[in-house]
């Protein structure tokens, strides 16, 4: 029952039409892998991360892939993918293709009791386009236009949707911040199938492990997603980095639009070995509901 009632969150979101409903409701889909994520969406990095923040931090090697998974407990069985690619062009930047796909599974059709007929209802929302990003005077921009397509049962839309984003290191890589749009498609500001991403970072403290430069830091986050049809939510966290190679964040997030709501927390771990960055999240989850789990690999070529 909770696979049904979280999908008609997104259908009952005050959209005026079958189609802009159906929208939302894909967009909902997303939000639930999102549950995943160890820092605010306009805060996260990675190849991967062009998903929520298109202007992504420029990076020397010539070649980018990332691919994570995500899987939500039983009692909402929603499954995702995520893969990317991401190579620099002279003059031009970053560009790069992104590729996802979040779906309910196991939804099996009834008659007149409650006892499935066999047959599958497919449920299911993707994604597909391309991204470019740019480091100007000292602040990353980027863009990803893309294109969606949300099945319900036999009912299908689909829609083409233009992101940007903003990202920006202030004194030295003591703050940083950063905006984005996430499924932008209509100038509206209270549009359930689409999200404003916004978010600020600071280093707390750092002390130095070795004559090369190597140093642990602590930084603190704060994000925020608004513009979307209802109470905003909002990410509080906290993050460690060990010398560059491993990484630790904890995030706390509420989401609007659910009644009171309360405090969720997330917890990422990253390792760098070589050329390779592997992570994994859990969410702790709300209402007994069980934990949602993100693993992740990225590759560096230079």
């Amino acid at each position: 029952m909770q696979r049904i009632g979280l999908l008609l969150v997104g259908l009952s979101m005050l959209a005026p039409t079958r189609a802009s409903a159906q929208e939302a409701a894909g967009t909902t889909l997303w939000r639930v892998a999102a549950t995943t994520l160890a820092t605010p969406p306009a805060l996260a990095l990675g190849a991967a991360a062009a998903l929520w923040n298109p202007a992504q931090t420029q990076d020397s090697a010539r070649l980018q892939l990332a691919f994570e998974a995500i899987q939500t407990p039983s009692s909402v069985d929603a499954t995702g993918v995520i893969g990317t690619m991401r190579i620099p062009v002279r003059k031009i930047g970053h560009v790069g293709i992104i590729y996802g796909r979040v779906g309910l599974s196991d939804i099996t059709q009834t008659t007149d009791s409650p006892d499935p007929t066999g047959s599958t209802i497919p449920v299911y929302t993707y994604t597909f386009g391309t991204n470019w990003s740019k480091q100007l005077s000292g602040t990353n921009v980027g863009a990803t236009l893309a294109f969606h397509e949300t099945r319900l049962d036999v009912t299908s839309v689909s829609r083409w949707t233009l992101d940007v984003g903003a990202s920006r290191a202030l004194w030295g890589d003591l703050f940083r911040v950063a905006a984005a749009t996430h499924f932008f498609s209509s100038l509206s500001a209270n549009d359930p199938a689409q999200d404003v991403y916004a978010g600020v970072e600071a280093r707390l403290w750092q002390s130095p492990v070795s004559d090369g430069g190597d140093r642990v830091v602590i930084r603190g986050r704060y994000g925020i997603s608004f513009a979307h049809g209802f109470t905003a939510d909002h990410q509080l966290g906290a993050g460690a980095e060990f010398s560059k190679v491993v990484t630790f964040d904890l995030l706390f997030a509420k989401e609007g639009g659910y009644s009171e709501g309360s405090w969720r927390p997330v917890a990422g771990l990253g390792l760098n070995v070589g050329k390779y960055r592997i992570a994994v999240a859990r969410d702790a989850g709300v209402n007994e509901l069980g934990s949602a789990y993100r693993v992740g690999v990225e590759a560096r070529f230079k």
